[in-house]
């Protein structure tokens, strides 16, 4: 102790609440002392709530507690074993008590672990009955939550309006930052303007691909008599008709030398004879058929019927 007489300071050697079955103090902030120090703190003219100021020398770590009983042996005191892991003290360490007045806290800013502690239905209303067996809060502290037999661990990011404040019958604002292990959702990549246009060009190229070219004239030929056509045009015949300077179709080259013979009718032909200068190759194989054929074309006449007025 001092030597003031008008403040309270001890060295003790610390031990988790565990030791002495207090498991359920675990949930606050709340030490045991020895009688001593209650016989000590009466004599002193003092705040009421007590509250004290935790120091581990050797790490010059500093935390904030109350006190709850005072019956640990003397030069003990015992503690949550959450509070020695956030001083990084061990079982038996040499811990200096003082005891501290604080101001009331309006505001502080809590930062869980990881994000299940969100996922909990209501974690203001878990937090807040929580933080009612808690004194104070200490800028740079990680405090403990249990719920539903699971331990959450919430770091103390800022406080108001001192980095350490008092929590006992005080309206105080509570906001939330982002958890330790959130991770924002990576945003879909847009296609730039340069991309897209190769893309459009290969779809309007594949379609066009894909049409059969066209072919015109690639019929066969039809009798007006009904008979077999016996008569192969032959391959020198076969010309597409391609257009002249003046734009219009040679109708000479579209038609063939053995169709135009008298008593016959075909569709497309030229009904002027060719000039005589025009010859056309024939098959020798074809000259036999058809001179076979010309007596049985020479029966056939078109035209032939008796002729009828429409007056009567």
């Amino acid at each position: 102790m001092n030597g003031d007489g008008s403040s309270f300071e001890q060295c003790y050697r610390c031990y988790p609440v565990t030791f002495i079955d207090k498991a359920h103090l675990e949930k606050g902030d709340k030490i045991i002392m020895p009688p001593s120090a209650l016989d000590r703190l009466a004599s002193l003219h003092i705040e009421y709530p007590m509250l004290f100021q935790l120091s581990n020398v050797s790490v010059e770590k500093t935390s904030h507690c109350g006190v709850l009983e005072f019956t640990a042996d003397e030069g003990l005191v015992y503690l949550p074993y959450w509070m020695m892991q956030n001083m990084s003290l061990q079982e038996g360490d040499v811990m200096q008590v003082k005891n501290i007045s604080l101001v009331k806290g309006t505001y502080i800013k809590l930062q869980p672990h990881t994000q299940d502690f969100l996922d909990i239905s209501n974690p203001k209303a878990i937090l807040e009955t929580t933080l009612r067996s808690y004194s104070c809060l200490t800028t740079g502290d990680t405090i403990m939550v249990p719920y539903n037999n699971k331990q959450y661990y919430i770091n103390v990011v800022e406080a108001k309006p001192s980095s350490a404040v008092s929590i006992i019958e005080t309206d105080c604002e509570v906001d939330f930052a982002p958890p330790l292990d959130y991770k924002e959702p990576e945003k879909p990549q847009k296609l730039t303007p340069s991309n897209k246009r190769p893309l459009e060009v290969k779809e309007e190229e594949e379609p066009a691909s894909k049409v059969p070219k066209f072919t015109p004239f690639t019929g066969s030929g039809k009798r007006l008599d009904g008979k077999a056509q016996t008569q192969t045009e032959p391959e020198d015949t076969k010309q597409q008709e391609k257009p002249t300077e003046n734009g219009k179709y040679d109708e000479k080259l579209s038609v063939t030398t053995p169709r135009q013979r008298s008593g016959k009718l075909v569709f497309g032909s030229n009904s002027k004879p060719l000039a005589a200068k025009e010859t056309v190759k024939v098959a020798p194989k074809n000259i036999e058929q058809e001179s076979s054929t010309k007596s049985d074309e020479a029966k056939f006449q078109v035209f032939t019927g008796k002729k009828y007025s429409l007056n009567g």
